[in-house]
């Protein structure tokens, strides 16, 4: 019996999760903290990843320890403390700022179909990662990443590209990620053995 299922998420131990969505095949590893997005089908984190505000493509690669859609506070106001906004845990006559939460939680992340985060690595608010790309191991990401390339350092910066531009063209246009599961066990030999180009010539 296969481990991971279409109709409900693996979620390790000591996971939490808030107002998030997860698609077909998911799996959230142990510890980790899921706020307010959503996982396409077949996406994975490992143990004690942050995820929040993000919207998660399919089939991407969460190492363990990356954190997506890193909050922020304040630096316009006199103090950058959350006192400002969680000000119902100091005194029982406020209540917390809404309007800061519904603007940080408009400030989304976008991971793309079939891309991977590295251990440890950070993609801040509002950023998108094409698909298909790659974020090194420890990577700060503060500006978008195109589509099939490789970042890394802080803050990141490319590094090289996975599939040469034509390639990486012609994969998104296959969007094979959007096959059905079937189909997707059916061309598992050549995903595993052919090169890119090679499993190209086979699928287009």
């Amino acid at each position: 019996m296969s481990r991971l299922s279409a109709d409900t998420p693996l979620l390790h131990p000591g996971c939490q999760i808030t107002e998030s969505r997860f698609g077909a095949y998911c799996e959230v590893g142990a510890g980790s903290r899921i706020a307010h997005t959503s996982f396409g089908d077949y996406s994975y984190c490992d143990r004690y990843a942050d995820i929040a505000n993000a919207t998660v493509g399919k089939f991407a690669n969460i190492a363990s320890f990356a954190r997506i859609g890193a909050t922020d506070h304040p630096l316009d106001t006199a103090a950058c403390h959350h006192f400002l906004y969680r000000s119902a845990d100091y005194w029982d006559d406020t209540e917390d700022d809404g309007d800061f939460f519904c603007r940080r939680r408009a400030r989304r992340a976008v991971i793309g179909h079939d891309t991977w985060i590295g251990h440890g690595a950070m993609i801040k608010p509002e950023v998108t990662l094409g698909d298909g790309a790659v974020v090194a191991s420890g990577a700060v990401v503060t500006k978008d990443v195109e589509p099939y390339t490789i970042v890394a350092g802080t803050p990141a910066t490319l590094l090289r590209r996975r599939q040469p531009p034509e390639i990486a063209q012609r994969l998104i246009a296959l969007a094979w990620w959007d096959w059905d599961h079937a189909t997707l066990r059916a061309a598992l030999p050549d995903f595993r053995a052919l090169s890119a180009k090679a499993f190209l010539e086979v699928y287009e």
